[in-house]
């Protein structure tokens, strides 16, 4: 393999978490009385710091969001994240073939990123090599959070690929110099097709790009 150590984004890379956080924004946008599509949420919302999100649904409320409006999200997307999130398909299957060192590299906190891992049974994989955007203070698509997970893995840009499925994530390692391949589907492939860099519909695909 020509790299040395894979570095993944977590929602939407390795556990499905999109749809349940993005419909949870959306139900939220609606009690306040902003209307957001679905389609239109993970689009625009994917890879972006829930700041960004909240700001968006901001900018089209006829007042501020309420003092709680996060805290709410967070209790009700957690809760979901418990019940009902599941891995990305194959993303098991793809970990047990790769014997480079990984880590995970997400805007999300470390509690959301621990949470969603340990329900997904992939805790094991990535214990101890977990960085959050919010440890740091700089979220994608800033270059930082990438950086700083390869350095503390102990290795260069050079010796490290990114794994993403968001505009956002792409531009962060792309500014931070590192090989980056996409996950995408039916609503992001179009988000990449000018971008120079390989394309993936499913982890065996990831596996053979890889190698």
């Amino acid at each position: 393999m020509k790299y040395k150590c894979i570095i993944f984004d977590c929602d939407g890379v390795l556990v499905d978490s999109e749809s349940i956080s993005n419909s949870t924004l959306v139900d939220m946008a609606k009690s306040i009385g902003v209307t957001i599509q679905l389609d239109f949420a993970m689009t625009h919302f994917l890879g972006k710091s829930l700041q960004f999100c909240f700001d968006y649904i901001e900018s089209l409320a006829p007042r501020k969001l309420p003092d709680t409006f996060e805290e709410e999200f967070r209790e009700r997307t957690f809760e979901a994240f418990r019940t009902q999130m599941q891995p990305i398909p194959g993303v098991h299957e793809l970990l047990s073939k790769i014997n480079i060192d990984i880590c995970v590299a997400s805007n999300g906190p470390a509690e959301k990123i621990r949470l969603n891992l340990t329900t997904t049974q992939l805790i094991d994989r990535f214990e101890g090599n977990i960085f959050s955007a919010y440890d740091i203070k700089s979220w994608k698509p800033n270059p930082e959070l990438y950086l700083h997970a390869a350095k503390s893995m102990g290795y260069t840009v050079e010796e490290c690929v990114v794994i993403e499925d968001s505009l956002a994530g792409v531009q962060a390692a792309q500014a931070g110099g590192f090989d980056v391949f996409a996950y995408v589907n039916s609503h992001t492939e179009d988000l990449f097709k000018n971008l120079d860099i390989p394309l993936f519909h499913d982890m065996n695909n990831l596996y053979n790009l890889l190698n």
